[in-house]
């Protein structure tokens, strides 16, 4: 059996008498996932058999979809790529991937001959046709609070709601494990979802969504919140932890995920409280360095007019430097440290100038005489 490329016109008013079956795709919504195909007897077949596909029939391939002939239960024709082919049972099977689904071969040889159709004839040949489009606006969501650990701010309780899209990689998995069990004309995501195994393969999606949220605060070091701004690692986290329920049963994979990670109200007043402190800090770290750099430049800049001479005022100008140094360390050990204040000891007043000085100083920061 194979296909071989018909030289047609897809809109050709005749194709019904020159072929014995004509079989197309009708027109389907985009949430349709497996659609059987729909076969156009001509005029020239005056004694068809149904649910057979004459030697010279066309085959139709539409855009997006791909075809694949089940004969018996086994998958024996495949394509991925759109045209039209006439089909030949006289012949080797033969698959067109139109460059995607390397492994579909694979995937075939090892599905073999186990659809059952639910007892059908001994004679069953159809066409199915699977959307290979990206199916875009599937919800999910938390079904209850949970806490994460966050490098900012600890034990965070949060919820996380958003949308996905998926798309099927593998029709042949998907087919095979899909429309043995449930045959029709077509099915919806949500009819291949809405039986229990289904329901509890979308909760599983949000439980991976989870999964990969704490996964990526801990890879990135980043917070809960920062986290549904990096969409393609969530995706690809997502494919890699779903991979056994998803990929390998159905052949589908996720292709973009937009999240939205909430904390709870008594966590959001407790981050609020966290953010204010460290803002405060910041700002009394930023004052106090300030301050004292400005005591620091008054200080050198009068010691370096010290009346006294050059050489005295130059000494005080590099005491000044270093205690200046000394002091915005402290500040800045201080501020790190959580500590709100700088004690201060008692005074020394310097003999010659009069000048207040810290009790640890041992020269004058005005005139440089020894204290």
């Amino acid at each position: 059996m194979g296909l071989i490329k018909a030289a047609i016109g897809a809109t050709s008013s005749v194709i019904g008498d020159q072929f014995k079956e004509y079989v197309t795709c009708p027109e389907t919504r985009n949430d349709v996932i497996i659609q059987r195909g729909v076969v156009h007897h001509g005029s020239a077949n005056t004694n068809p058999s149904e649910g057979v596909i004459s030697k010279g029939s066309v085959i139709v391939v539409p855009k997006g979809m791909a075809m694949m002939i089940v004969d018996n239960g086994k998958i024996t024709e495949f394509s991925s790529e759109e045209g039209e082919f006439t089909y030949d049972n006289s012949t080797e099977p033969s698959i067109f991937t139109g460059g995607v689904w390397n492994g579909i071969k694979d995937s075939i040889k090892k599905i073999g001959s186990r659809i059952t159709f639910g007892g059908a004839t001994a004679k069953d040949q159809r066409v199915y046709y699977v959307n290979i489009k990206m199916i875009p606006g599937l919800t999910f969501g938390s079904q209850q609070s949970e806490i994460v650990s966050d490098p900012n701010y600890g034990s965070v309780e949060i919820t996380y709601n958003g949308e996905y899209s998926i798309k099927v990689d593998d029709p042949a998995t998907l087919v095979f494990n899909v429309v043995g069990s449930m045959p029709g004309e077509s099915l919806t995501f949500n009819d291949i979802f809405s039986s229990e195994a289904g329901n509890i393969l979308k909760s599983k999606f949000a439980q991976k969504v989870s999964e990969a949220i704490a996964q990526l605060m801990i890879e990135k070091n980043i917070s809960f919140n920062a986290v549904q701004a990096y969409k393609s690692e969530v995706t690809d986290k997502m494919n890699t932890l779903l991979n056994s329920d998803w990929h390998e049963n159905y052949g589908i994979v996720v292709t973009d995920v937009a999240l939205r990670v909430n904390a709870s109200e008594s966590s959001k007043e407790r981050i609020a409280q966290i953010d204010q402190t460290k803002a405060m800090g910041n700002v009394y770290a930023n004052n106090m360095a300030g301050t004292m750099a400005a005591a620091s430049a008054e200080a050198m800049k009068n010691a370096a007019n010290n009346s006294n001479g050059a050489m005295t005022g130059f000494m005080g100008m590099g005491f000044a430097q270093n205690q200046g140094a000394n002091m915005m360390n402290a500040v800045n050990n201080t501020v790190q440290a959580g500590v709100v204040g700088v004690a201060e000891g008692p005074a020394k007043f310097c003999s010659q100038c009069g000048t207040k000085n810290v009790a640890a100083a041992k020269f004058c920061q005005n005139c440089g005489k020894e204290l």
